[in-house]
């Protein structure tokens, strides 16, 4: 019946009729739940429901249920009344979310009486939006959010920039986005492509659209999660400031191409500076506890061509050019956790022990690179391509152009084992959570990502919050009536190759 499968949820006889008589009754401290979902029922019932100090639907805070832990919630439905209890405003969140989807199910506002008791697997669901490769409007952000709290995904993680654009204002270098936001044309195919579109691509958003943005997804119990992306894929950033770089003469602009370029970030002082700046304004807007720094695919060969990077080398006693990545990296993440918050790097698998001890970790190439993460010490988010790059393709057949080197299908998010059976049970208490990639190189259009996204998204949905269970495609046929009447472009399960 639900997307995510509650922890537990017994059906009972007879329904709760919502109608023009429903009004809400808020506990102490409750009151933002409640002006959601009276959003949500005037969004899917067509009512407005008033809040009175009799209400029959009911947002109660309890204390008594902290042992469902920060996101837990109960919802009784009965002929009489809902009562929806969390010990957290998190938990009536996703409480609100269940709610809304028996709601956007029910035959004439008539609501199932059920008895929910639910709490998540993992702490971090999440999936990632890059805005870098093709700008998104924020109204498509705001729906986005929306559709990740449907589904009780509880981060955002906005690739804010990369070699091909730089989304966010910073004040002290408006060129960031004057500049670095615009680029030309685009590559038409994958990365090495000589075929262009000549078509200029560009967009940035004001501080006030990232504020507020963050506000909205706080209010549905969605933590935006910034990257700015160094040192690597940083040729936005060199074609605003090209003294940033290691060749400070040469000029570069905001990359056409796809792939991995060699031009990153130099290692001068003025350039630490920049992204310290940079990030602090980042934390002015951003109010989450992480905040994600890249630090991947990070080629050295300007660093092992420029004095300034030779000199760095000798006067911090590394071993070499190789070294660098790390040693960036860690100045950045002290600067960060001085200011109470914790960084987040992609891990590229080299198992050097080069990125920062304080950082969490994405592990995206394989899920043995997690491990050697947790064995390093590192909180690890689970993004093993193989099952959460939801910019592959999701067949062999009919399928617009994405990534060539894989497939990932609906059954292959499904069956990611986030906790490898094969871990021993200290090093899978590292595992933290998991979450989807929408690389944008070949979805230009919101429409486009939103095709991407469901329902795969649904998929990791399940499994982050509740594991895998047999009837998740029963629930998932009846789940895409929701999705069809939000207006989402997904692709019905039905057309897999496997389910």
């Amino acid at each position: 019946m639900l997307i995510p499968r509650p922890h537990r949820m017994i059906t009972k006889p007879g329904h709760f009729t919502l109608d023009s008589k429903a009004a809400i009754r808020a506990g102490q401290g409750a009151e933002l739940a409640v002006e959601l979902l009276r959003d949500q029922i005037t969004e899917t019932a067509g009512l407005a429901p008033r809040i009175t100090r009799d209400g029959t639907i009911a947002l109660t805070l309890d204390s008594r249920l902290i042992g469902m832990g920060e996101e837990g919630y109960s919802l009784t439905v009965s002929p009489q009344a809902i009562v929806l209890r969390a010990a957290r405003n998190a938990g009536l969140l996703h409480g609100i979310q269940s709610l809304r989807q028996l709601m956007m199910t029910a035959t004439g506002h008539r609501i199932p009486c059920v008895d929910i008791s639910d709490r998540p697997r993992f702490a971090w669901r999440g999936a990632m939006i890059d805005v870098a490769r093709h700008f998104m409007p924020v109204s498509f952000l705001r729906r986005f959010v929306d559709l990740l709290a449907l589904h009780k995904l509880n981060v955002l993680h906005l690739h804010l920039t990369d070699d091909q654009g730089w989304r966010m204002p910073v004040r002290r270098y408006p060129a960031l986005t004057e500049t670095g936001a615009w680029r030309p044309e685009s590559m038409i195919g994958p990365a090495g492509s000589t075929r262009f579109d000549g078509t200029p691509h560009g967009g940035a958003y004001t501080r006030r659209e990232l504020l507020d943005l963050v506000g909205y997804a706080g209010e549905r119990g969605v933590t935006i999660v910034p990257e700015i992306e160094m040192p690597g894929h940083a040729m936005a950033a060199l074609a605003a400031y090209p003294e940033l770089g290691n060749f400070p003469d040469r000029e570069v602009g905001v990359w056409t191409g796809w792939g991995v370029s060699d031009a990153i970030f130099g290692v001068q002082e003025a350039t630490l500076d920049f992204c310290r700046e940079v990030l602090s304004e980042v934390m002015e807007i951003f109010p989450s506890p992480w905040i994600h720094i890249g630090g991947d695919e990070c080629p050295t060969v300007e660093w092992e061509r420029s004095p300034v990077a030779r000199q760095r080398i000798a006067s911090e006693g590394l071993a070499g050019p190789s070294e660098l990545r790390g040693w960036f990296l860690g100045q950045i993440s002290r600067f960060l956790v001085r200011h109470g918050r914790q960084p987040v790097c992609w891990d590229d698998g080299d198992h050097s022990g080069s990125l920062p001890a304080e950082a969490m970790v994405m592990a995206w190439r394989d899920a043995e690179h997690g491990l050697a993460a947790a064995r390093r010490g590192h909180q690890v988010v689970m993004t093993p391509w193989q099952s959460t790059y939801l910019d592959y393709p999701q067949s062999a057949h009919g399928e617009p152009p994405g990534q060539p080197a894989g497939i990932v299908t609906l059954e292959d998010v499904y069956r990611q084992e986030v906790q490898p059976s094969t871990w021993d049970t200290e090093l899978s208490s590292a595992v933290v959570g998991t979450q989807g990639q929408l690389w944008t190189e070949f979805a230009a259009t919101a429409e486009a990502v939103e095709y991407l996204a469901f329902p795969r998204l649904c998929a990791l949905a399940e499994n982050a919050w509740s594991g895998q269970w047999p009837d998740f495609a029963e629930r998932l046929a009846q789940h895409e009536s929701r999705l069809k009447q939000l207006g989402v472009n997904y692709r019905p399960s039905l057309r897999y190759d496997r389910t």
